[in-house]
């Protein structure tokens, strides 16, 4: 069974801390990624979300708007739930929230997923560019 929760980190404290060790657990341990550039001043102004598998916390996103449109953020599965379709049903999850809003979406993609955003409608903007010492590219929603 999947659950998927979406929440504020000041109202749930509980949660946060989950999303967190996944994003420590993706972001920083398995791809480096300085904890000072993780975990930024946005935090409190995103909504996070937070998947589960049969009661196991398994992978976390956020959003938040910008001066630009709606971000998404943070997409992070545990390494022994990747591919397998959870991912997708996250980023639908998120979706189906945000785009009543009728604002522009965008995310920066590490270059190993942006297939997966492309299967779901977004497409590369600008040129490549490098965040944390990975390559991305900015993509938005068609």
């Amino acid at each position: 069974m999947i659950e998927i929760i979406s929440f504020n980190i000041n109202d749930r404290p509980d949660l946060a801390l989950l999303a967190n060790q996944i994003r420590q657990s993706v972001f920083v341990e398995e791809q480096n990624v300085d904890p000072a550039l993780e975990y930024d001043e946005h935090e409190a102004d995103a909504i996070h979300y937070l998947f589960f598998v049969e009661g196991v916390a398994a992978g976390t996103a956020r959003w938040r708007e910008t001066t630009k449109g709606i971000k998404l953020e943070r997409f992070a599965t545990l390494s022994s739930y990747r591919n397998k379709g959870l991912g997708a049903i996250l980023l639908q999850d998120i979706m189906d929230d945000i785009l009543p809003s009728g604002k522009k979406i965008y995310l920066n993609s590490q270059l190993k997923a942006i297939p997966f955003y492309e299967r779901h409608g977004f497409v590369k903007i600008g040129e490549q560019f490098t965040e944390a010492d990975i390559e991305h590219f900015e993509m938005e929603y068609r």
